[in-house]
């Protein structure tokens, strides 16, 4: 595997612009952090049991049960899109954590995806 094959899963995920901004916004405090991000990809997201649809699910869900992770599950909310996922999908995958994550958890997230979804529609 290579860098350049995770930079590639990585666009393909979360889309050209928001793997820009992530690079960018790391280039010059912690450059290690994006070619770590890169690699993640590329090693684990790239590996062959789960698809990457399925890998975007599992991703959006652990960072609303993790919290404080706006940025994150904002370009991963795009990238479940990306990959497949309705908006009615990705609602009942955070409806379904409430009993796990709590209330709280999941109306934040809640509230990432419909700022995205708005975002989305204006375009």
């Amino acid at each position: 595997m290579t860098y350049e094959r995770g930079l590639k899963t990585r666009i393909e995920v979360i889309g050209k612009a928001n793997s820009d901004l992530v690079t960018e916004s790391l280039k010059d405090l912690a450059p290690i952090v994006d070619d770590w991000t890169q690699r993640a990809f590329e090693d684990v997201i790239d590996r062959p049991v789960l698809d990457i649809k399925m890998r975007e699910m599992i991703t959006i869900t652990n960072l609303v049960s993790q919290g404080d992770t706006a940025p994150q599950l904002k370009i991963h909310i795009q990238g479940a899109l990306n990959t497949g996922w309705t908006v009615e999908e990705i609602l009942e995958a955070f409806i379904h954590l409430i009993p796990y994550s709590g209330f709280p958890r999941v109306l934040n997230g809640i509230r990432i995806a419909k700022e995205l979804f708005e975002e989305k529609k204006s375009l």
